[in-house]
């Protein structure tokens, strides 16, 4: 089917190759020349694992293309995904601007029937407007739009593999036309009907994902309702956290035995600096908007926003806890990016927490292999270094705010021998609190106090978050 990609962000430059990879003639275009140039010339602008490869080479197969002409990719598109960023205004509701200007293009670009593919995270009723949108701006009486909700799953850092292997696939619609027809797009993903990139982990899969066909209203609301709730299970995580540190228990103990209830599961409930990144603060915020407009009570959802906006604070204290004066101190920092394996410092917790160090006269030196020359441009103050035993070297305390595993496999006992205080202060629980103390080092993270650590019931330094996962 002959596909178009209205964005080339982080979603749909994802969506646009795994589409070219399930066997779909996919062409993309953004209102940025130059990330369009980029990408004609082969660079990737962003980092997720194979993503650059998998593009590449549905590239050299001219099965994926890019044009700098959005109306030459609406013209050109028997199905148009829109993929525009939605970030948050001001009040916390999504700035839906760009929705309302593919639309206008596509209403004025389409000569023929066109199925649009919401696929942007947005407010429930949306499409509603959309409609209402396209056929104000129509400039062809004979075509028709046809519209549905496809809302992402994506995880930053694994968002390749989750679009070729999604645990379920999410399609709203109105119309049995729209159905079939997203039922034909997404027919090899669900029935494994490509040849899976051996590259991927994830391959091959035994478990085909599953299809939910709901209507427009609720493919939107499933997205914002279900990006929440992780969102409430990492606060209430760290809550828990909090709790441990006041009574002497083991984060990491509690939240293993609640894992083991099939009713709750392991997943988000690591404890820590709390979530960041582009969508779950952004989901949040949206969504305690339209509760309040509807006039529903989001109390749940703010709690969770507020444990969450604390977790800095009380990193932060830890940090004057432990150095006593932080003017003048020597701090390391590993980890830029809000979470491992992606470039991505949008709301990354890590901003706030260097911000505030320089403010209070600390002299930062910070590493992260994929997200400094992002974060330099942002806080052109810090030190740089190209590799992890530089940020240590002779620094008073060092700071673990992603949890990359090349710094769980580091050798911290030369990093021991180098600092100038061997004080390591983990955000993310990273780390194995006896081994730490084994080598010498003053370590602190979240809800794991050094009295209730027995060496026999922590998992091992190189395992110890083998169940880690994130937003």
């Amino acid at each position: 089917m002959r596909i178009s990609v209205i964005g080339c962000g982080y979603v749909g430059l994802v969506t646009g190759t795994g589409l070219a990879e399930a066997g779909h003639q996919v062409i993309c275009t953004d209102n940025d020349p130059e990330r369009i140039a980029a990408l004609k010339s082969g660079v990737v602008p962003i980092y997720e694992p194979h993503l650059d490869t998998m593009l590449a080479e549905n590239r050299r197969a001219q099965k994926l293309s890019f044009t700098s002409d959005a109306g030459e990719a609406v013209r050109e598109g028997e199905a148009i995904f829109i993929c525009v960023g939605t970030p948050p205004l001001e009040t916390g509701e999504a700035d839906l601007s760009a929705i309302d200007n593919v639309a206008r293009l596509i209403a004025a670009e389409a000569c023929e029937s066109k199925l649009i593919v919401e696929k942007s995270t947005v407010p429930a009723q949306t499409g509603q407007q959309l409609k209402r949108t396209l056929e104000v701006y129509r400039r062809n009486a004979g075509v028709e739009f046809r519209v549905a909700s496809n809302p992402e799953f994506l995880r930053e850092g694994t968002a390749v593999e989750d679009f070729l292997h999604p645990d379920r696939v999410i399609i709203g619609v109105e119309d049995e036309t729209s159905e079939k027809q997203l039922r034909e797009i997404y027919r090899p993903i669900l029935e494994r009907r490509f040849h899976c990139p051996v590259h991927l982990s994830g391959c091959p899969s035994t478990q085909s994902p599953a299809l939910v066909v709901t209507t427009i209203n609720s493919a939107e609301l499933i997205k914002h309702a279900s990006n929440s709730f992780l969102a409430m299970k990492i606060s209430y995580a760290n809550m828990i956290a909090d709790m441990c540190e006041k009574v002497g228990a083991n984060i990491q103990e509690v939240t293993h035995a609640m894992g083991l209830d099939p009713r709750i599961g392991p997943r988000f409930l690591e404890a820590g600096l709390g979530f960041g990144g582009f969508c779950l603060p952004k989901d949040v915020q949206a969504f305690i908007q339209l509760a309040e407009r509807s006039g529903v009570d989001s109390g749940m959802l703010k709690e969770a926003e507020r444990v969450n906006r604390r977790r800095i604070d009380l990193f932060l204290e830890k940090i004057r806890q432990s150095l006593w004066v932080v003017k003048d101190k020597q701090v390391g920092v590993l980890g830029l990016a809000f979470k491992a394996n992606t470039d991505d410092i949008r709301f990354a917790p890590s901003l706030e927490i260097i911000r505030r160090l320089l403010a209070e006269g600390a002299q930062v030196r910070a590493y992260d292999q994929e997200a400094m020359d992002r974060t330099s441009a942002i806080l052109p103050h810090v030190r740089y270094s190209r590799e992890p035993y530089e940020v240590a070297d002779g620094a008073d305390a060092l700071l673990i705010l992603t949890e990359w595993q090349e710094f769980r496999q580091l050798d911290w006992a030369r990093i021991y021998s180098t600092m100038g205080r061997p004080l390591v202060i983990d955000g993310r629980n990273l780390l194995n609190p006896g081994a730490m103390l084994d080598l010498g080092f003053e370590y602190y993270s979240f809800g794991r106090p050094i009295e209730a650590l027995t060496q026999h019931l922590i998992p091992s330094l190189d395992s110890g978050a083998s169940a880690r996962a994130s937003a």
